[in-house]
């Protein structure tokens, strides 16, 4: 991931480290100074919930003397956001993924970054158009395929996804492949039933290949800010997710979604992502990204 945020998440760098490098400059901090890193961390949507516990970590160094200065600040600044995001780490070894969020969030388009990732990888990868609700989803995702030389499992429109995924996993057991990605549908606006079609699909994979692990991704669009935040509770309450995405990272200014995600929900972000090529994606390596965002 080097150099990765530096050259690519420009606007996290315009609304997030360019406000508080002037900070880290004083040579002598105090309270008010502390209320100023409070509103750039909110406004870089940190979160309430996270900002708060931050800010009180913060003040209890102060009046401990630990903070004098604001290279000093920017060291336990440091330490407190890596407290937030280090209690729990995505595992790298599902054999299949199973990609869930709602629709325009970037699904399908990860799905063939994801696709690329793991053929890099000398995995043999065979992708499940599990949007059967959007025609364009199984067309971009066939050509992932195609640009892969992957093959893909594609049913009709409006068909039955649990369907699909039964055919997928039938020709995952046939064939040599060592990865699977599923692409779901997400019509939020239909919650109770969508939720109800990813148990199902979830219930399928399980039964036909019940010695394999499944690793389900929440896709989420981090310019949506706290949307995204809202999105992830959603999908949390109803499944069990183990990893998070974020993606259309270079488009805004709201990377603290990560830690208020983190901090609310337990869930560790396994990948980001930005723009449309299918190598603009990489693991999540939240040391570095802390690191590229204060130094």
């Amino acid at each position: 991931m080097l150099n990765f945020i530096k050259n690519k998440l420009k606007k996290i760098y315009e609304n997030f480290t360019d406000k508080i490098k002037g900070i880290f400059g004083q040579q002598k901090v105090d309270i008010n100074t502390i209320k100023e890193l409070e509103k750039i961390l909110i406004s870089a949507d940190v979160g309430i919930k996270a900002t708060k516990t931050i800010v009180e970590n913060l003040k209890i160094e102060l009046q401990k003397g630990t903070i004098e200065k604001g290279s000093d600040l920017k060291e336990e600044l440091r330490n407190a956001l890596s407290n937030l995001i280090t209690t729990n780490k995505y595992s790298y070894d599902a054999d299949i993924y199973l990609l869930v969020g709602i629709n325009g969030t970037g699904k399908t388009t990860f799905a063939g970054k994801l696709g690329n990732w793991l053929k890099e990888k000398n995995n043999k990868v065979l992708f499940i158009a599990g949007d059967t609700f959007r025609a364009a989803a199984t067309e971009q995702l066939a050509k992932w395929a195609k640009d892969l030389n992957s093959d893909i499992i594609i049913g009709t429109e409006n068909q039955d996804p649990s369907s699909v995924i039964f055919n997928g996993c039938d020709q995952f057991k046939k064939g040599s492949y060592t990865k699977m990605i599923v692409d779901t549908a997400g019509r939020l606006q239909t919650k109770t039933n969508l939720m109800k079609e990813l148990e199902k699909i979830k219930k399928t994979i399980n039964k036909q290949l019940p010695d394999k692990k499944i690793s389900t991704l929440l896709i989420i669009d981090s310019m949506l800010g706290q949307n995204s935040l809202e999105q992830a509770q959603i999908f949390n309450e109803s499944t069990k997710l183990d990893g998070i995405v974020l993606t259309k990272l270079d488009g805004t200014g709201k990377g603290g979604i990560i830690f208020a995600i983190n901090q609310s929900l337990s869930v560790p972000v396994a990948f980001i992502s930005f723009g449309e090529k299918i190598d603009q994606m990489n693991v999540f390596d939240e040391q570095e990204y802390i690191n590229q965002i204060l130094d």
